[in-house]
């Protein structure tokens, strides 16, 4: 067990989504159009905090932020997925460095989490209501 008595899974899960998110925000905000305009920066950075509150969720454990992250990783897997064949066959579409660099992230990452967020070491860690 890491401090506060989290295990090392919660760990990397809070790690990871935080990691996505700061991702998102950044990669995010590079691709903007230049002169930087309200709208677009808010859809950026809150596609980014959407992530850092799953992390705070998870963090906490929080029984639905962990079906979401579930969600979340089966999600990726397949859009990714999905990318990554339109690439190797090569279809005529331009696909932004945002793209490559968050799949390069996150693929490895929700393969490693989804295994544990289905196990039942998980469903006893994640007990937590999300009111009470």
């Amino acid at each position: 067990m890491a401090g506060e008595g989290r295990p090392r899974a919660v760990w990397a899960a809070t790690a990871f989504f935080v990691g996505a998110g700061l991702l998102e925000i950044v990669l995010g905000l590079r691709e903007v159009p230049e002169p930087l305009s309200f709208w677009p920066v808010w859809e950026t950075v809150g596609r980014g905090l959407l992530h850092l509150a799953l992390a705070l969720g998870i963090w906490n454990r929080i029984a639905l932020c962990r079906q979401v992250a579930l969600v979340y990783c089966i999600a990726v897997m397949l859009t990714y997925a999905a990318v990554l064949g339109l690439a190797l066959f090569r279809a005529p579409i331009d696909f932004p460095d945002s793209v490559v660099v968050q799949s390069l992230y996150q693929i490895p990452s929700c393969a490693l989490l989804i295994p544990y967020l289905r196990s039942s070491q998980a469903a006893l860690t994640f007990v937590r209501p999300l009111w009470h």
